[in-house]
């Protein structure tokens, strides 16, 4: 396994720059296109992490509004009539003021608090290290669900073939139980014999179904992948398995890793756990907040645009959490655990992406030497067919040697397609690995 270290890793504070080119276009398979850009359009997990994306877009530009003054309008108009029997109204009658009166009032008011020790603009920094973790959540998702998408497409496409070469082989020995039956009646083979090909076939067909059942459950993984239960059915015809592709000779996976969106939303959430411990340092000290109001007031049928009308006010205020009994102490701790969590936790991402980048590679690497070996076993076997095909018709062998040499070739053949699968779906691997995909070198060997 390769690992790369943390202090490779030299990471950015912001969002993870993904891929400006689908990386499953390296595949170069049009059905694979297609089932992506329907993921990228109807999954419910993306539309759920765009949801959060938006909440956390608003959330952060709540928390920067609090820094500019708070600016209100009002407006009322009151009209009341006193009870003569209230201590009110039998005052007014008594110096001879109305029993009516109408209050009308307008005015601006507005209020503003002061960041004097950096709490709001931390709380602000907060917000925003929020918004940038989920607009990387749900990077992560994009790339999750295309990863899911291809490697479903991926592990379909080889059960298709797989299937198609499980019913040649169930053929092959259905004819070769046949031959060693009428052997057996001749006088020239075993009942051993005759059961033992009679068990392969039955193996054979035995195969079939766990593929068949498989192939079913791609499709529907496949129809909760792309938001459409019935959108798959264009992929139940067999098609044949795209070939994998690997990182050019010049990747740096260290570099490629700084686009992961887990690692950018890791750091992002370890930025605002620090901003947090800066708004809880700032409740140790005053808060001040100025307020002001300008407008008109007139009572009863005096003119509300009169300069008698103006009133206007103004004041400061002072808050300060002197005493109260730990709260803010117990606070800061909070703040400052959380602090180590979330560094806690990106550490661990980081550890644990260097793995999956050196694993990929590694799988890569394997993964292409055991299909080229493979496909030299299947070339020899191809030819060794050949050749006992020629030696039937020229009488030196027997159908039976002629089907046993068509067994093994297919039996190659279905190690050949899982090994292609593999490497195949290691290409996924590297991608979710890297963050989103890089450039290719050339492609391995596309084996029929």
């Amino acid at each position: 396994m390769r690992l790369i270290t943390l202090s490779a890793l030299a990471l950015s504070a912001s969002t993870p720059a993904l891929a400006q080119e689908p990386w499953w276009q390296a595949f170069h398979d049009p059905l694979l296109n297609a089932a992506e850009e329907r993921a990228l359009d109807s999954n419910l997990t993306l539309e759920v992490a765009a949801a959060r994306v938006e909440q956390a877009r608003a959330l952060a530009r709540r928390a920067g509004a609090a820094l500019l003054p708070a600016v209100s309008l009002s407006a009322s108009a009151e009209e009341t009539r006193q009870s003569l029997h209230s201590p009110l109204g039998s005052a007014s009658r008594t110096i001879g003021l109305p029993r009516d009166y109408q209050l009308y009032q307008a005015g601006v008011g507005a209020q503003w608090e002061i960041d004097l020790f950096g709490g709001l603009s931390a709380g602000r920094r907060a917000a925003a290290s929020g918004a940038a973790a989920t607009l990387a959540d749900e990077q992560a998702a994009r790339l999750s669900v295309t990863s899911d998408v291809a490697d479903a497409y991926l592990h379909l496409r080889a059960l298709q073939q797989r299937l198609a070469l499980a019913q040649e082989q169930a053929d092959l020995r259905g004819q070769l139980a046949v031959l060693v039956n009428q052997r057996t009646g001749q006088g020239l083979a075993s009942r051993f014999d005759a059961n033992r090909a009679q068990a392969a076939h039955a193996a054979a067909l035995a195969a079939m179904p766990a593929l068949r059942q498989a192939i079913a459950v791609d499709l529907d993984r496949l129809g909760v992948l792309t938001g459409d239960r019935t959108w798959p059915e264009r992929l139940r015809s067999p098609a044949p398995l795209p070939s994998g592709f690997t990182p050019s000779p010049e990747a740096d996976p260290a570099a490629l890793m700084r686009r992961r969106p887990d690692l950018a939303a890791a750091e992002a959430r370890a930025a605002g756990a620090e901003a947090r411990i800066a708004m809880v340092k700032a409740d140790y000290y005053p808060h001040l907040s100025l307020s002001g109001l300008v407008g008109l007031a007139t009572v009863g049928g005096f003119s509300l645009a009169s300069s008698d009308s103006v009133m206007a006010g103004g004041g400061a205020a002072l808050r300060w959490r002197l005493f109260d009994f730990g709260r803010l102490d117990a606070e800061m701790a909070a703040a400052r655990g959380g602090r180590r969590e979330a560094l806690a936790q990106w550490r661990q991402a980081a550890l644990m992406a260097g793995a999956e980048v050196g694993d990929a590679m590694a799988a890569l690497d394997e993964g292409a030497h055991a299909v080229a070996a493979l496909g030299r076993e299947v070339d020899l076997l191809t030819r060794a067919r050949d050749q006992a095909r020629d030696a039937y018709a020229q009488g030196a062998v027997s159908l039976i040697d002629v089907l046993d040499a068509d067994r093994n070739l297919l039996d190659a053949s279905d190690r050949l397609t899982q090994a292609r699968e593999t490497l195949a779906r290691a290409s996924v691997a590297a991608v979710r690995a890297m963050g989103g995909g890089f450039e290719t070198a050339q492609e391995t060997t596309h084996h029929g």
